[in-house]
């Protein structure tokens, strides 16, 4: 979670990426759920590695950790020197079984595992594999190499940025090892080398599937992504709060209206989510995301996300246009 999330600007300039909210719930919020409810055992802890964006984030970060009842870690990454060197951030962490998963994508699959595994490593078949890190596999599914972003075909199972190892510990000391020895790959410290000198040293890893890799990189792909998650979501979690208040509004589903909000006047729909303690007024709003004490009057709004406490406007208008008559802005 330390990166700056830049290709997401501005909304990622006050918050990570993983913070912003999907269908009402922040990425990173609906990683840990989603993990929570596959897994029979208890969570212990959930460790976040994150820049310096403040003690607010830190609060919603162990709020998130709270809800499943597990012990909430804060580690900061400082310098950006790849994801291997985010995890030794977080290596005092890393101690019997545990999960690693990037921050900033989100996912539908089935995370219910053995955990008599040596490790596992959850991969989608891709058309464009040289964006990413890959795995090449026997017939039995386990995994024989681990390249990084090769321009050169060698495997369209990409790595997806979820990980299961049984023994946390050696896997510390092989991400040390490789800090120690400055093994870098790409010009970063990459998780792959880790997974490659494991499965030297002994270590089976297998792939896991994902039915679907929902990428939030840019703005257009959080808006796809976001109207996914609202169409998985629309039955099984309450979407739109109790205390909002629709006043001659239309709400075309599914959408996400968060509590305290008020909206007037306005058809909010398909594909909206509106954070809480918003106004909408006189407003026409179709997959978009607004978040938190957000203020809309007087506009017609599609594919558009509007940050917290933001203030978007028109004009209302009385018209009386004859025949003939073409008004544009």
């Amino acid at each position: 979670m330390a990166g700056r999330g830049s290709r997401l600007r501005p909304h990622t300039l006050t918050i990570p990426k993983p913070l912003l909210p999907i269908a009402g719930k922040p990425i990173v919020q609906r990683i840990v759920e989603g993990f929570s409810a596959s897994f029979s055992g208890a969570i212990e802890e959930v460790a976040f590695v994150i820049g310096d964006f403040g003690k607010a984030v830190e609060l919603e970060l162990q709020s998130i950790a709270e809800l499943i009842g597990a012990k909430c870690s804060i580690y900061y990454q400082d310098l950006p020197l790849g994801p291997a060197h985010a995890i030794y951030c977080a290596r005092e962490s890393l101690n019997g079984p545990c999960l690693v998963a990037f921050a900033d994508t989100l996912f539908k699959a089935d995370f219910h595992f053995d955990l008599s595994n040596d490790g596992l490593v959850w991969v989608k078949q891709v058309e464009n594999p040289a964006s990413f890190g890959v795995v090449k596999t026997n017939d039995d599914d386990v995994i024989t190499d681990f390249v990084e972003k090769s321009p050169v075909f060698i495997s369209d199972q990409a790595i997806v940025g979820i990980y299961y190892f049984r023994d946390g510990l050696d896997f510390r000391n092989q991400v040390e090892y490789l800090i120690d020895n400055v093994i870098k790959d790409k010009g970063e410290f990459q998780i792959t080398s880790v997974l490659e000198i494991m499965k030297n040293r002994g270590t089976q890893f297998r792939k896991a599937p994902i039915e679907e890799w929902l990428d939030c990189g840019n703005m257009e792909s959080v808006l796809e992504t976001h109207r996914r998650i609202l169409e998985l979501k629309e039955n099984s979690e309450h979407l739109i709060s109790s205390s909002a208040s629709l006043h001659n509004t239309r709400v075309i589903p599914p959408c996400y209206i968060g509590a305290n909000t008020q909206v007037r006047n306005a058809i909010i729909g398909p594909f909206v989510s509106i954070g809480s303690n918003c106004i909408i007024e006189n407003a026409v709003i179709e997959n978009s995301i607004i978040q938190n004490e957000a203020m809309v009057r007087h506009v017609s709004l599609q594919h558009s996300m509007l940050g917290n406490q933001s203030e978007y406007a028109g004009s209302p208008k009385v018209l009386n246009m004859g025949d003939f008559t073409t008004f544009k802005e």
